[in-house]
């Protein structure tokens, strides 16, 4: 049966729409590169929400001058919001994907084992805020920083890793992008009667593997990307994996005639076993998929403005096909002091913000204080006190307030309720307050994480069948089993011998 492709535009799509809206912001990225360009990247990192879990003196006494030096350089490169824009997330609400290790940078040194640059991202319970952070992971399992929040995940992943991908974090490398994606790949433009038309790239027929031919697959690029990988793991030909679903993987083989031919992949011909499988390299998932930013514009979803600069600059210069989708078409946006209009007994009244509150305008103050009084008493409420208060309970843009909390942009949410009912405004009980509250509360646990406060091991909620997890879903009166997952403060703290304070006490006759 021949597969019919509905206008509809893909789930995927819709959540990187959402993500490249309201993830990174045009106010981190500004600060950002301001801070960059004065050479201040630990400033950077903090406008971009990044945590930094490293040491560079402990780092020169341990491994050399020579590594520190090749440290910071890369450090001075990095552009931690560009970072964050090409960061893996997960369906439906495009958050990071939760307790993963990614690798940017790989660093060898005499007599010392390879020394990794490392981003990070905090387990589930704890992502309030979507704080990411840099710090050093070795490969004989020496940890340079000492943290005191044990990492779920601390070995660099091997399906995200972005130290073949410099491109997506190292500004100066940032122009590698359009080539690396396949930008400049001849591709038609969608129709105007058809919102989105997915492209299938031309690849020979994998046995049993039919996710592979999925419109988000770059097969185009993978054998020049397969290359490179299996050079960095010191072998110039062989077999490799490509993850194409949770339990599905095809297994391919980099050939040629010789190194003067370019490479191409086949199906492995041989089977191999489960284990062999498993051991074989992965190819990165920044390599094996098409980049959301090319998929948007040749969708017309988003426009070239609303692209990261760098990201726009670099597909730009390339003269991609697909910079002449001119995005969605955006209306004027409403300015935060418009009035809104309600039908009030007969006529139209008007709503603004006077004062920094939202106020009826056409009604007198002592009017205004007649019928909130009544409404206290169980009385009817005028109309324009209705309107008021359903916006300050549930406004039109609280979806928007939600994706931005979701994504950590707590300044870009607050600045958008001040916008809609004024600074002075006093929050009522719906579901904005409890938007508010909840992203709150959240922060809260991310700290204790940071801090290594976690009240409750995480871990504890496996006593209940493995339904429950993160400090809050413990059980009040559980004692946590320790075991290697527990940190080492909590380990020490349980398993010492309370010692009774008044034995320090000296007796007095």
């Amino acid at each position: 049966m021949a597969h019919h492709f509905a206008n509809r535009i893909p789930a995927h799509l819709l959540m990187w729409q959402r993500v490249r809206e309201y993830a990174v912001p045009p106010s981190m990225i500004e600060t950002a590169t301001a801070r960059r360009a004065v050479g201040d990247w630990a400033g950077a990192c903090a406008a971009a929400r990044v945590d930094i879990d490293l040491d560079l003196r402990a780092v020169r006494d341990r491994h050399g001058t020579d590594l520190v030096t090749r440290l910071r350089a890369d450090l001075r490169r990095l552009a931690p919001d560009l970072l964050r824009w090409h960061m893996p997330r997960i369906a439906p609400d495009g958050r990071l994907r939760a307790g993963l290790t990614i690798s940017l940078a790989r660093y060898r040194s005499s007599g010392a084992m390879p020394l990794h640059l490392v981003v990070r991202t905090p387990p589930a319970w704890a992502d309030a805020g979507q704080w990411i952070s840099l710090a050093l992971w070795e490969e004989s399992g020496y940890d340079p920083g000492r943290l005191p929040h044990p990492h779920p995940h601390p070995h660099p992943n091997r399906r995200f890793r972005l130290d073949l991908h410099r491109h997506l974090w190292d500004c100066e490398r940032s122009g590698e992008l359009a080539w690396r994606c396949g930008a400049g790949e001849a591709s038609s433009l969608v129709p105007p009667d058809r919102p989105y038309a997915p492209a299938r790239p031309d690849m020979p027929d994998l046995p049993d593997r039919p996710a592979v031919h999925d419109y988000s697959w770059g097969s185009a690029s993978w054998a020049a990307e397969a290359e490179l990988l299996l050079q960095a793991e010191g072998c110039p030909r062989g077999a490799f994996t490509v993850r194409l679903g949770t339990r599905s993987r095809a297994v391919l083989e980099l050939v040629a005639p010789d190194d003067s031919h370019a490479p191409t992949f086949r199906p492995l011909r041989e089977t191999l076993p489960p284990q062999e499988v498993a051991a074989l390299p992965v190819l990165p998932d920044a390599a094996a998929r098409v980049l959301p930013d090319l998929e948007l514009l040749r969708a017309g979803l988003v426009a070239t403005d609303r692209l990261h600069p760098l990201v726009a600059t670099a597909l730009a210069a390339f003269g991609s096909a697909a910079l002449s989708s001119s995005g969605p078409a955006t209306g004027p946006a409403s300015r935060p002091g418009d009035p809104h209009r309600v039908e009030c007994r007969g006529e139209v009244h008007r709503i603004a913000l006077r004062d920094g509150t939202l106020t009826a305008i056409d009604h007198d103050p002592a009017q205004l204080r007649r019928e909130e009084l009544l409404v206290a008493l169980g009385g009817p409420a005028l109309p324009c006190l209705r309107a008021i208060d359903e916006v300050h309970r549930d406004p039109e843009a609280l979806p928007a307030v939600r994706e931005r909390l979701g994504h950590g942009d707590i300044a870009g949410a607050l600045a958008v309720v001040e916008g809609l009912l004024g600074p002075g405004a006093v929050l009522r009980d719906g579901p904005l307050r409890e938007e508010l509250e909840s992203a709150a509360a959240r922060r809260i646990d991310h700290g204790l994480f940071r801090s290594g406060l976690v009240a409750v091991h995480p871990g504890a909620g496996s006593a209940a069948g493995g339904k429950a997890s993160g400090p809050r879903h413990a059980g009040a009166g559980h004692r946590p089993r320790l075991d290697r997952r527990t940190p080492p403060a909590m380990r020490l703290k349980q398993s010492g011998r309370a010692r009774p304070r008044t034995g320090l006490i000296p007796r007095t006759s």
